[in-house]
């Protein structure tokens, strides 16, 4: 693999008193799709924002293909933003909102026009070209926004919550447009949102960010398996999260004792614990296993079943141990009636040694 096309080098943004991102290092390759994702104030769209040009870093450095770019201002960048609101010019029509950036560079009419009705031939709207974009539905005018940030032919193209307005099962079709555009193209896409399922689907690698900080940066399956703090356990998919201290180690695995039972789980490489360790572990939701009557892995409890949410195909089930906690399980739609649950029934939960994940004391 070649050099970073996008390198940020002790990056920190402050407004006045407030820092909106700290000492920020990341490294984003050429034609790679890397979403950042993390809750509300994490410094997301700040991140997004200096990449575009309209933030300047308080301290730190900006590289775009080796380029120092902390000065540049956003039109000398190559990198155009697809808007939450989208920012589509309300007196022009489709055509002509596209060929707005060309328009910019000077490009003549007849090219414009060219370009211009390609794009949106690409994205499946020609036929709408000359329409009023406020005559245009959700889904149509978030196709305009693309195809005005593609017709430059961009190395980077920036999107900060574009599909958040939309209605779910366009969600799913502008996700996969998307990903299809992003790898015929071979452009490094950006992509900036608070939704988990959205990251997941699309990028290559996901960064998690909690106050200004990366959490972790990883593959989507890594992070979702393998969360490295018990903020992204938390903030990711679906986890149940147990704290205990080590009772015994034996032959790569400890006993765990915690107030909810005593529970067996893989070292995963971390030799240094010793007896007595207080360590942190998560399960996640799917790879519990809820039986009425004898449990089915050696990792086990008893719960109470006290609510359910069905979500699609997948239900979460909630359950109530005998000292108050909460845990989850997920299980697929049509699990649901072999196991026929009733609020207050009584399962067996358990799990796997190696479905536990080790987050050791004080990851957060």
């Amino acid at each position: 693999m070649g050099d970073p096309l996008v390198i940020f080098s002790d990056v920190t943004k402050r407004f006045d008193q407030f820092v909106a991102v700290r000492e920020m290092n990341l490294t984003i390759d050429p034609g790679e799709f890397i979403a950042i994702m993390g809750p509300s104030g994490c410094g997301k769209t700040t991140t997004l924002r200096m990449l575009a040009g309209l933030e300047q870093p308080s301290e730190g450095v900006i590289r775009i293909d080796g380029e120092v770019m902390n000065e540049v201002p956003p039109h000398e960048r190559d990198t155009p933003l697809v808007w939450q609101s989208l920012a589509l010019f309300p007196f022009l029509n489709a055509r002509e909102n596209v060929e707005f950036g060309l328009k910019m560079r000077g490009v003549d009419a007849a090219s414009r026009r060219r370009r211009a009705l390609e794009w949106l031939d690409r994205l499946g709207i020609a036929d709408f070209a000359e329409r009023n974009v406020e005559n245009l539905s959700g889904g149509q005018r978030q196709r305009v926004a693309l195809a005005r940030s593609l017709v430059t032919e961009p190395r980077i193209l920036l999107l900060d919550e574009p599909l958040s307005a939309l209605d779910a099962h366009l969600v799913i079709r502008m996700q996969s447009m998307l990903t299809r555009l992003q790898r015929e193209l071979g452009i490094t896409f950006v992509y900036v949102t608070h939704s988990q399922s959205e990251a997941f689907a699309m990028a290559d690698r996901v960064v998690v960010m909690s106050d200004g900080n990366i959490a972790q940066v990883g593959k989507p399956r890594d992070i979702y398996r393998a969360p490295t703090s018990q903020f992204v356990a938390e903030f990711v998919g679906c986890n149940n999260i147990i704290r205990g201290n080590i009772a015994e180690i034996e032959s790569g695995r400890a006993g765990v004792a915690s107030p909810l039972g005593q529970f067996t789980l893989s070292l995963d490489g971390n030799d240094d614990l010793k007896q007595g360790d207080e360590v942190v572990f998560t399960i996640a939701a799917d790879l519990i296993q809820i039986s009425r009557d004898e449990p089915l892995s050696d990792n086990r409890l008893t719960c109470t079943l006290f609510a359910e949410e069905f979500i699609g195909s997948v239900v979460t089930l909630f359950f109530e141990t005998a000292d108050g906690s909460e845990l989850k399980a997920q299980i697929q739609e049509r699990e649901l009636a072999v196991l026929d649950p009733s609020i207050s029934d009584q399962f067996h939960l358990s799990w796997l040694t190696e479905s536990a994940h080790l987050l050791r004391q004080g990851d957060r």
